[in-house]
């Protein structure tokens, strides 16, 4: 039984992380034609839906560590999925005014590329047992650019829209109500911004020691 749990385990990882590969790829080629043949203005709305979708589909990796489907610990991947749902949802989908600014390009690119090798990293181990050793230097390399450029688009993306969350006051609660409870987005964002601050640098020392471990684990095999 314990060999058809691992055999059952090692097809729905293969299985999602094919299909969230899938999306991924799909959002990079949408916005690269747009790019092309519109310009950054129009990447947005090219990618909107497989986006969202791919994005999205990231929370059940955060159930994959709880129920112990992965080793990854969910300290680690909560608060950057967190912040990338924020993103997709709280700021780009809820305040339209963010959907024509370069740091979408910026942060589509930087997402998509990170995560079609992500997935198709860890599609290969589950699906083969093991990925090809330029797959892995990928893996555990290209986040050297490819956070930098993301967070930067993030961090940007949030204070873009820090106006129009104030003056619309969209998803704040105001005092009185049935509840007796008062709530600001537009402070919860500030928060959020200042977050960044020790976490963006906290989170790549986490990375590069993790390429560390990979690699010299790949050299010693």
């Amino acid at each position: 039984m314990a060999g058809v749990g691992s055999a059952v385990r090692r097809l729905y990882l293969a299985v999602y992380n094919w299909v969230v590969f899938c999306g991924w790829a799909q959002v990079l080629y949408y916005a690269v034609v747009a790019l092309r043949e519109t310009g950054h203005e129009a990447v947005y709305a090219a990618v909107e839906r497989p986006l969202q979708f791919a994005q999205t589909a990231a929370i059940m990796e955060i159930l994959h560590g709880l129920v112990g489907l992965v080793r990854s610990p969910v300290s680690a991947t909560l608060p950057q999925i967190g912040s990338r749902l924020f993103l997709t949802w709280g700021v780009l989908w809820s305040f339209p005014e963010t959907q024509t600014h370069i740091f979408v390009t910026s942060l589509v690119i930087s997402w998509s590329i990170t995560e079609i090798i992500r997935y198709s990293f860890f599609g290969m181990k589950e699906a083969f047992g093991s990925a090809p050793s330029w797959l892995l230097w990928l893996r555990y390399s290209t986040f050297m650019l490819l956070y930098p450029t993301g967070i930067s688009s993030e961090v940007g993306l949030i204070y873009t829209a820090l106006p129009y969350m104030k003056t619309s006051e969209k998803y704040c609660f105001r005092m009185p109500n049935t509840w007796n409870f008062s709530y600001d987005y537009y402070y919860t964002s500030v928060l959020a911004l200042l977050i960044y601050i020790p976490g963006s640098p906290h989170m790549y020392k986490y990375m590069l020691s993790q390429r560390r471990k990979a690699l010299s684990k790949a050299k010693t095999a």
